[in-house]
């Protein structure tokens, strides 16, 4: 048994300063993966900024250490949140012997690396340089900071992209990938046969997502001979009204289902019963929606900008097209059962505990 400590102070996107406040954390990545740890028997703390703290107090199956961010207009808590406590709580806490801290342009990284270089490991997402200040700051960061001060730790990337990004700045960089784990045992697949005549969208209604892009996509399908299809969008945003708008332009309203806001208990048999998850993003990393689609079996067609996609295309989880149309889902219909096949037969590798089975065997230099 190890005690395990994961700092991870952004638990979910926002894309203003006005960090939106939620119900619940417990649908995070980050607790999916606390999880996992607890299912292997170890002791696990997670570290999270205040900011992120749910509406409504909650019974967590691991302590969850809420830490307050200051200095917040320049360390802004929605991507480069800044926690003095650390510091002293990482020299006063000596019973951790393994730490997780996410993403190497981080302050909270950098205490880890100074404080506990032996026992850290950064669990690195981004493939690119932050675009925050014209992006000096992230650039001096790596070549600086990166490079020479947390030269120590060792790096996990979460994609074949992190990897080749930070590996120039990096000589520690584990050749291991570990993408976002699911609780897969909370995640039923399901089989092609029983699969409805149905796309899923699962994502915030906001410009770089694109999801009017699916709508043209969508509409140029169903006009093609397959009026027995329907879209759900499942999600929230300033551009929702607008999206309705164009399904009525489209004269598709009838076969456009705007869910809104869905918890994942509801959410997740929709995305299963779907013969596809759809993916337009023009700006995004990993996306955990990826996961939990193929986690529940239902492949993916997507654009090539999430980091998943590499894996989709190899695994043939789906189908990775920049600029897909009716042709791709004419495409993934025709060849459905396959893609439905390998997406049931990958799911274990996105499991949580198969990602702490990972971190361990990096932990422990097996792999």
């Amino acid at each position: 048994m190890s005690h395990v400590l994961v700092i991870n102070p952004i638990l979910y996107t926002s894309e203003t300063n006005n960090i939106p406040q939620v119900q619940s954390v417990k649908d995070t990545m980050i607790y999916a993966l606390c999880l996992g740890f607890l299912k292997e028997g170890h002791q696990v703390t997670l570290i999270a900024a205040g900011d992120y703290r749910p509406i409504k107090e909650e019974q967590y199956d691991f302590p969850i250490v809420w830490m307050q961010t200051v200095c917040r207009s320049i360390f802004q808590p929605r991507c480069f949140p800044y926690m003095p406590q650390l510091r002293s709580y990482l020299k006063k806490h000596k019973e951790y012997d393994y730490i997780i801290s996410s993403e190497m342009f981080a302050a909270w990284s950098y205490t880890a690396a100074r404080v506990c270089p032996g026992k850290t490991v950064v669990w690195h997402e981004l493939a690119k340089h932050n675009n925050m200040l014209h992006k000096i700051p992230s650039r001096v960061w790596y070549r600086m900071v990166a490079a020479v001060l947390m030269r120590k730790v060792t790096v996990v990337p979460r994609s074949k992209a992190a990897a080749d990004f930070i590996g120039q700045f990096s000589d520690r960089v584990s050749d291991t990938i570990i993408d976002h784990g699911v609780d897969i045992e909370e995640m039923t697949p399901t089989r092609a046969e029983d699969k409805k005549n149905q796309f899923a969208v699962v994502s915030q209604l906001i410009e770089r997502k694109r999801i009017d892009k699916t709508l043209d996509s969508f509409e140029a399908f169903w006009k093609a001979g397959h009026q027995d299809y329907r879209l759900y969008i499942i999600g929230r945003g300033e551009t929702e009204e607008t999206l309705k708008a164009q399904a009525k332009r489209l004269q598709i309203e009838d076969a456009v289902v705007f869910c809104g806001q869905l918890t994942h208990e509801e959410l997740l048999p929709i995305v299963s019963q779907s013969k596809a998850l759809l993916v337009s993003t023009e700006k995004d990393n990993n996306m955990v929606s990826v996961v939990e689609s193929i986690a529940v079996g239902t492949p993916v067609v997507t654009t090539s900008v999430p980091y998943n996609a590499y894996y989709i295309a190899k695994e043939e989880l789906g189908i990775v097209r920049d600029d897909w149309n009716k042709d791709t889902l004419e495409q993934l219909c025709a060849k459905y059962d396959v893609y439905c096949a390998n997406c049931t037969a990958y799911r274990e590798k996105l499991s949580n505990v198969y990602c702490v089975r990972q971190f361990m065997a990096v932990r422990d230099g097996l792999v």
